[in-house]
């Protein structure tokens, strides 16, 4: 066992500081922590301990946490008693990383009810299938959402100008809120729903996936146990002091959605440590560089191509870091030794989870990332993984490919309305990722998406493999690998590549043959000076490229 298991053995063993036990979960046994916040709300009623420090940070607009809990208790007590929402009822959030989000959020959680976060950058027509699958009953949006949807519920408008008849500006919700307010007493179970969050959608329509309080406290141990794991590493292998109070306050720029299950998961960890939340409008290299000197700022979260715009063209601003915290998409070996460049004080961290399994269900953190950049890391603590033949079902021996399906308490318990998917996606609590994967010396290796596994000529060609070298061409911005269509070989490999300097097809293709097998290079490359067409969580719409070059690579 290495130092790294024994460290988290010591946090989650029988009498540890994080201890697990075995429980049983909706009819299977799982392992769960035995203490710590059992639901959001507890993370709420906690955060007052914070007082005066600073929560959330947004273009010269400041709040402490103290000032944070009496705006969500006013906002709690005023959707039971103003908006009559009884526990249950789903309150949708349409907006930007606005302030104003998390005291919404949290008066959601603090009051029973569930939060249905919708994506930002969606259609009219995909805000209000969201709003009517989800059955929500009031929304608060900003002036930009609030445009695109359909009045038959109560809106709340933040930060807008002149509200369209019948919106009601937060300005004047906040206004008549008690300044001495207390959370409404309300009775929530860890197993109770808290999230309807609505997955990309790159395959097809968005499907709600049901987050329980347990699923999201689980995930927020687990962020807190690997983070404590990662202090005594640094530390010579000794716990330091937890919540020392004469330590210098944490803080991180927040880049992913808020939406997104990875910016939800970065907002709660800073709520429940007490850390400072700086977002902005939207990214800015510039304006990103300039918070991080300013506030302080200790560590920087977002998808790889924004951490990678960070690091290569603001490598001085980034040293000055602790860490550098990715997910959402893909991360390219040469990033994480990119940030390992930056100093020995920066540390790469990568959370490897779905919508579905809130967020990090696997985890792979300084040296070791380093040491293994090729890998999303090891399990979370009472996370249970197999990696299975999706042909046969069965579990495939330890090495080989199959798909990666997980099961534990941070597993969702299905789709919202939708019976038909949720057994499609779930066996006996095992969660069917779609993700191509292998796992060696307890190492986990994601190789592809399921779907996007180019056959060419009998031969799998896993894009993921193929961009991962890619991207280690010095002229190569960005890039993603499919399949188009060929008369004999059935697929060919095709790469779309965003290039920060001129480079020819064929340099790109020399370059993949000399690190990889003949039927992995592609065979029609596509230059282009302009972005890849990414989701708001930073996935390549590889559907949409695809059907651009599909017809003439």
């Amino acid at each position: 066992m290495d130092l790294r298991q024994r460290l988290i053995g010591e946090l989650t063993g029988p009498g540890g500081e994080f201890e697990i036990v075995e429980r049983e979960i909706g009819g299977v046994a799982m392992r769960v922590y035995a203490g710590g916040p059992a639901t959001l709300r507890d993370v709420v009623l906690f955060s007052r301990n914070h007082g005066e420090r600073d929560y959330l940070v947004y273009d010269g607009y400041r709040c402490s946490y103290a000032q944070h809990h009496r705006l969500v208790a006013g906002l709690a007590r005023a959707l039971r008693e103003e908006y009559g929402l009884a526990s249950g009822a789903r309150v949708a959030i349409a907006m930007r990383n606005y302030p104003e989000w998390a005291p919404v959020f949290w008066a959601i959680q603090a009051a029973g009810l569930i939060a249905v976060p919708l994506n930002a950058w969606w259609t009219d027509a995909e805000l209000r299938y969201g709003m009517a699958d989800s059955g929500a009953e009031l929304v608060f949006a900003d002036a930009e959402r609030t445009a695109l949807l359909d009045r038959d519920v109560p809106v709340v408008e933040v930060r807008g100008g002149d509200p369209a008849p019948g919106v009601r500006p937060w300005a004047d919700l906040v206004a008549s809120l008690p300044l001495d307010a207390e959370l409404p007493e309300v009775d929530i179970a860890p197993d109770d729903d808290a999230t309807i969050l609505y997955t990309s959608g790159t395959t097809g329509r968005p499907k709600g996936a049901v987050g329980t309080h347990r699923n999201h406290c689980t995930n927020l141990l687990n962020t807190v146990v690997n983070r404590r794991v990662a202090a005594a590493l640094a530390n010579g292998g000794e716990f330091p002091p937890l919540g020392d109070p004469a330590a210098p306050q944490p803080g991180v720029l927040l880049t992913f959605p808020l939406f997104h299950i990875a910016g939800l998961t970065a907002l709660c960890f800073a709520t429940l440590t007490g850390a400072k939340l700086a977002t902005l409008y939207r990214w800015d290299r510039a304006a990103a560089a300039r918070l991080i000197e300013t506030e302080r700022l200790t560590s920087a979260a977002g998808v790889p191509t924004v951490m990678r715009d960070l690091v290569e063209h603001s490598p001085d601003v980034a040293a000055q870091l602790e860490g550098v915290n990715m997910g959402g998409a893909p991360i390219p070996p040469d990033l994480v030794r990119r940030i390992g460049s930056l100093g020995t004080g920066v540390s790469p961290f990568n959370g490897y989870g779905l919508t579905e399994t809130t967020s990090a269900v696997v985890s792979n953190a300084g040296e070791d990332y380093l040491a293994r950049a090729d890998s999303v890391g090891r399990c979370m603590p009472g996370a249970d993984l197999r990696v299975v033949d999706p042909a046969t079902q069965q579990d495939v021996p330890e090495g080989e490919i199959g798909e990666l399906w997980f099961r534990g308490p941070n597993i969702v318990r299905g789709y919202w309305n939708n019976p038909k998917a949720t057994a499609e996606s779930f066996t006996d609590g095992w969660f069917h990722t779609g993700d191509l994967g292998y796992v060696r010396d307890g190492w986990v290796h994601v190789v592809d998406r399921l779907k996007d596994v180019v056959i060419r000529g009998g031969e799998n060609v896993y894009c993921a493999e193929v961009e991962a070298v890619l991207h280690e061409h010095p002229a190569v911005v960005d890039v993603a690998v499919l399949g188009v269509p060929h008369r004999t070989l059935g697929e060919e490999v095709a790469a779309v590549v965003n290039v920060r300097a001129p480079v020819s097809a064929a340099e790109l293709q020399e370059h993949v043959a000399a690190r990889l097998a003949a039927f992995k290079v592609p065979a029609h490359v596509v230059v282009r000076d302009e972005p890849l067409p990414r989701t708001a969580t930073g996935k390549v719409l590889k559907r949409r490229l695809r059907e651009q070059i599909g017809a003439n690579p």
